[in-house]
């Protein structure tokens, strides 16, 4: 394989926000041998910088489900394909005439920047954060945005991503990547795949020659164009159907590195 990609949280991350010391040594490895490592996650662009950090390497990162391609070399967004201001009016008009409760956020600038109505619930980490602010709904929908959260109180994540897709036919895609009962929405066409494909065509790289690894439905896109898209032991039922391969391991027992250790012979 000339090609690892990899999703983050629940996939590379472990459930404390550490990646391994086996794990960020394989990468290092295998960068330094000629394999071209890609991040590919649902982060938003503030929430990759711990990660760089372990990792001690600073490959190119798919954000925001693909919306959103990250150099931290030339800390640039060197691809983007976000939401118009007109399909995300559009997007939030139509669930809010169907959805009870619905409010919403979004993420601009690849992540830089978080705006949310005051009513969306914010983790903890990010109350307070210089980058994440409460606004009006009107305010919310006037510029171009690379994901739009939704919520409406406590909800099953695979029957309201359903629910929400369905109301968004046409207009934008909708997954989930949290057991949180949080819809993600991107761009009609947006996915973890789209971003990767573009990116695997840059190097040279066809499917056949990607591994890629995730846990969650919005890495499912991914999994499937991938010509070897691997499960973790813990994700998701669906993800774990889907994939052509499933890790021996947890991500919190580094499934991403005992599998790319028996795969590269390491």
């Amino acid at each position: 394989m000339k090609l690892i990609a990899t999703d983050l949280d629940g996939t590379l991350v472990r459930g404390d926000r550490s990646v391994s010391p086996r794990t960020a040594s394989l990468l290092g490895r295998l960068d330094k041998s000629g394999v071209i490592i890609v991040l590919v996650t649902g982060r938003p662009i503030r929430w990759l910088f711990g990660v760089y950090e372990q990792l001690g390497l600073r490959p190119l990162a798919i954000c925001a489900n693909g919306a959103a391609t990250y150099d931290p070399v030339t800390d640039s967004i060197v691809h983007s394909a976000p939401l118009s201001a007109e399909a995300l009016a559009e997007a939030c008009a139509r669930l809010r005439a169907s959805v009870p409760g619905v409010v919403f956020a979004v993420e601009r600038d690849g992540g830089r920047q978080m705006r949310h109505e005051p009513e969306f619930p914010v983790g903890p980490w990010e109350v307070d954060h210089e980058s994440v602010a409460p606004t009006s709904f009107a305010e919310l929908i006037t510029r171009p945005a690379h994901k739009l959260l939704v919520r409406a109180g406590a909800q099953s994540p695979d029957e309201f991503t359903a629910r929400v897709g369905a109301c968004l036919a046409g207009v934008a895609e909708a997954t989930n990547s949290s057991s949180s009962g949080m819809v993600e929405v991107s761009a009609v066409g947006v996915t973890k795949a789209s971003a990767l494909a573009r990116v695997a065509r840059g190097h040279s790289v066809e499917a056949r020659d990607v591994v890629a690894f995730g846990d969650m439905p919005n890495d499912l896109p991914m999994l499937t164009w991938a010509g070897r898209g691997v499960a973790m032991a813990n994700g998701h039922p669906a993800v774990r159907a889907a994939a052509h391969d499933v890790t021996a391991a947890t991500n919190e027992e580094d499934g991403v590195a005992a599998y790319l250790e028996a795969l590269y012979r390491y």
